[in-house]
């Protein structure tokens, strides 16, 4: 028989707890606080760009259009347009291929006769003169011969009108303002010659026509504009 005496178990005692498992490694702070913040950061971005577009899709910016003006002694056009002519400048153009020109303008004929007008002014006619007290327009015809011939200075006619309705208007002659009408002489090459002329022209209208051919195998050149 065995001598060895396994003692009974104490009573009021379970069996044997084993000892709990090991706990398992922390994980680092560092890592869970990145990807916290990188969730943050994605809500983020989200939540403002739902309240700058207003959607989920971003609207296409408006249109703007900038005009620019050039200023009035830029004198280049810009490059997307096409210069043109002003209104007036097209006038005077298509004026100057009829014959038709300005108060102050000179009027050169081949070979080289000029013609203008200088000294334009109103006045009223002396109990002397034809027709007697009346307004009229006084001016001066110039003539200067430019070509290698003399020009017979005689053959200068002038004729007038004025207002809207081209109303005639007679030539004024009286002595005490040198007005004796046209000239009696030949004009040499190179010299000039001034011819005094009145026209008549009522207060109350300014539009004038002046009607100047230097002579016979000229065509007229008509002068127009209004007076003060």
């Amino acid at each position: 028989m065995s001598t060895d005496i396994t003692p009974p178990p104490m009573p009021g005692h379970g069996p044997a707890v084993p000892p709990p498992p090991p706990m398992p490694p922390n994980k680092p702070r560092t890592a869970l606080v990145a990807a916290v913040a990188a969730v943050v950061a994605a809500v983020v971005s989200s939540l403002v760009t739902v309240g700058v577009t207003g959607g989920t899709e971003a609207d296409p910016a408006p249109t703007v259009t900038v005009t620019k003006t050039a200023a009035a002694d830029d004198g280049a056009a810009p490059a997307d347009a096409e210069a043109t002519p002003a209104a007036e400048d097209t006038e005077t153009a298509e004026a100057d291929e009829d014959g038709v020109y300005a108060l102050d303008d000179t009027v050169v004929y081949d070979p080289g006769t000029e013609v203008s007008l200088t000294g334009l002014k109103r006045a009223v006619t002396g109990e002397y003169a034809d027709p007697e007290n009346t307004p009229y327009l006084q001016f001066t015809v110039r003539l200067k011969n430019g070509g290698s011939k003399p020009l017979d200075a005689t053959q200068l006619t002038v004729n007038c009108s004025y207002g809207r309705q081209g109303k005639s208007s007679g030539s004024v002659f009286d002595s005490d303002a040198g007005l004796e009408g046209g000239p009696e002489t030949k004009l040499l090459a190179g010299r000039s010659l001034d011819v005094p002329w009145g026209c008549e022209l009522p207060k109350g209208e300014k539009l004038i026509q002046i009607e100047v051919t230097p002579d016979f195998d000229s065509d007229a050149a008509i002068f127009t504009g209004n007076v003060r």
